[in-house]
């Protein structure tokens, strides 16, 4: 499948019209539901093949940010074998109290993954906590930039963002369709 012809299934799959309060409080009328395009194993594997390309060099282990980069990091590190770890919103407070689940974050460069992209805020927030724990990540790894401010919040917090696709991207693609 060819990077066009992912985006227009992308597109057809989740582009939903109608009124949504996105996490970063702003109301939108248009939305791109993850679940829609993970959940089709073909379209996921397809996904993390075209993600794959863009990963920096020398990544120690991906990072999966809850809920929707979970699944993303796990097929992701199938393709590339490289390890996926699964990050919290927030530390548990019982059992092992981790933030990232899968292994050691300390001294490992970590590529943060995230489904779709919007303010960045909690990307910000969990590479702050995964920093703190000795993390050296420098980049994030997106399907979708809703261009909406997120990467350049991203880069005030010395982080690139690599999109597979931009909203206008996909909204080209989808009108071609």
């Amino acid at each position: 499948m060819t990077k066009n012809e992912l985006g227009k299934r992308i597109f057809e799959l989740s582009n939903i019209k109608g009124e949504f309060l996105l996490r970063s409080g702003v109301t939108s009328n248009e939305y791109f539901d993850k679940y829609l395009f993970e959940s089709p194993p073909d379209i996921l594997k397809a996904v993390a093949e075209s993600m794959s390309k863009l990963l920096p060099p020398k990544t120690d282990a991906l990072a999966g940010l809850e809920l929707g980069g979970v699944p993303l990091a796990t097929m992701l590190s199938q393709i590339t074998g490289i390890p996926a770890l699964f990050i919290r919103k927030a530390a548990k407070d019982y059992g092992t109290c981790k933030l990232a689940e899968g292994g050691d974050v300390k001294g490992r460069r970590l590529v943060i993954i995230e489904d779709v992209v919007t303010s960045g805020g909690q990307i910000i927030k969990s590479v702050a906590e995964l920093r703190t724990l000795g993390a050296v990540i420098s980049d994030v790894l997106c399907v979708i930039d809703r261009e909406a401010g997120g990467q350049d919040n991203l880069v005030g917090e010395k982080l690139r963002l690599h999109a597979l696709f931009t909203m206008s991207e996909l909204k080209r693609l989808g009108a071609a369709a």
